[in-house]
């Protein structure tokens, strides 16, 4: 019975291998193993892995559109908390790596435990001191910031030491309220990241 065209396969060689045509120059060409997609030739062989990584470039590119325009749009979401819990956690960053190495700012201890970027004047109290480098430095965390609230006790003794009689009255004394708007967020966050990295190439 004669095959329709559909019905028609390439045929295979004595070896039992089915026969390919070349997608680079089109010439029928028999595989020596499965995964051989182009026929012998250097050039076909060249064009065609060309082509493969072209293919593989357009949907990396595609990919990164694809992440820049959910990262855009997510953005547009974002409250003026959210950019908030942003520029804070930029700055707490910040401040554990601009103190690192050196011990809780409220009791001294320099042992292997978590430690966190603790305020002298907290962000409830004294808003506006919030993002302030000599109001915050590094803190144990579990013991000073949790158990102690800030173990302001241990703290006020060290930060005078730290940053002197002046800064220290200057800290304490009153400052003009502040509201921060989400530019003024998204500009901190900028900054204390950019910071961050500035720190971290200094020490690699």
């Amino acid at each position: 019975m004669k095959r329709t065209p559909l019905q028609r396969k390439t045929p295979l060689t004595s070896g039992g291998q089915r026969r390919k045509r070349c997608p680079s120059c089109r010439v029928m060409f028999t595989p020596s193993r499965d995964a051989q997609a182009v026929c012998g030739e250097i050039e076909c062989a060249i064009a065609h892995g060309k082509s493969e990584q072209g293919k593989e470039s357009t949907r990396k590119a595609l990919a990164d559109i694809e992440r820049r325009d959910i990262k855009v749009r997510k953005e547009a979401l974002k409250s003026r908390a959210d950019h908030l819990r942003d520029a804070q956690r930029a700055f707490n960053t910040w401040i554990r790596l601009r103190d690192a190495g050196q011990p809780c700012i409220s009791c001294g201890t320099t042992a292997d435990v978590q430690y966190c970027a603790g305020h002298y004047r907290t962000t409830g109290s004294c808003p506006e001191l919030r993002f302030e480098p000599l109001n915050v430095h590094l803190q144990c965390n579990k013991n000073c910031n949790l158990s102690k609230s800030g173990n302001i006790h241990g703290y006020r003794p060290r930060l005078l030491e730290k940053i002197g009689a002046e800064k220290l009255a200057w800290l304490e004394g009153p400052h003009e309220a502040k509201r921060y708007t989400i530019a003024d967020l998204k500009v901190i966050t900028a900054d204390y990241r950019a910071k961050t990295r500035e720190l971290k190439r200094a020490a690699a």
